[in-house]
């Protein structure tokens, strides 16, 4: 298995960026989490609100501790080299796309951290385990069934896990 480039990295964040949330919700301040779905009914975002807003408060208490004010970030050259490095060398064909956020304030910080924490976990789950109906069938996996050929189930949920 390969590793994950920053430029793969980057493909990933900018693709979820607008897929997060974007056409299935709009802003809403007299909602709980300031955003109103647009359908009702639709489990992942109903859930996927509830984490994101876990993520976005815990990124925005650690922030917040270490950055009082927008001029902390601002002058963190650290901070900005990891930003410059993800947009100019992860993702140099978008550089200079306007959408990237332009890292000078607090809340530029806490939003982007909450993407990256949610595309890598919450995310990420909900769209892998929604593979197991395409995985589970064998001619689609045909790897799967050499495994289970040469093993017992017991051994391949050891593997597995």
């Amino acid at each position: 298995m390969g590793r994950l480039t920053v430029r793969g990295f980057l493909l990933l964040i900018s693709c979820c960026i607008f897929a997060s949330f974007g056409g299935v919700a709009v802003e809403d301040s007299t909602s709980p989490y300031g955003l109103r779905l647009l359908i009702e009914d639709y489990p992942f975002a109903v859930d996927g609100l509830e984490i994101w807003f876990a993520i976005k408060t815990w990124v925005k208490d650690y922030c917040s501790f270490y950055y009082k004010e927008d001029d902390t970030i601002k002058k963190d050259t650290e901070l900005q080299s990891w930003w410059k490095e993800i947009r100019e060398v992860g993702h140099g064909d978008k550089k200079d796309e306007p959408w990237w956020p332009k890292m000078q304030t607090c809340e530029e910080l806490i939003q982007t951290c909450t993407i990256i924490i949610w595309i890598a976990s919450a995310l990420h789950a909900a769209i892998n385990f929604g593979q197991y109906p395409y995985g589970g069938f064998p001619p689609s996996r045909p790897q799967k069934k050499e495994l289970q050929s040469t093993m017992n189930s017991w051994q391949i949920l050891i593997r597995l896990i």
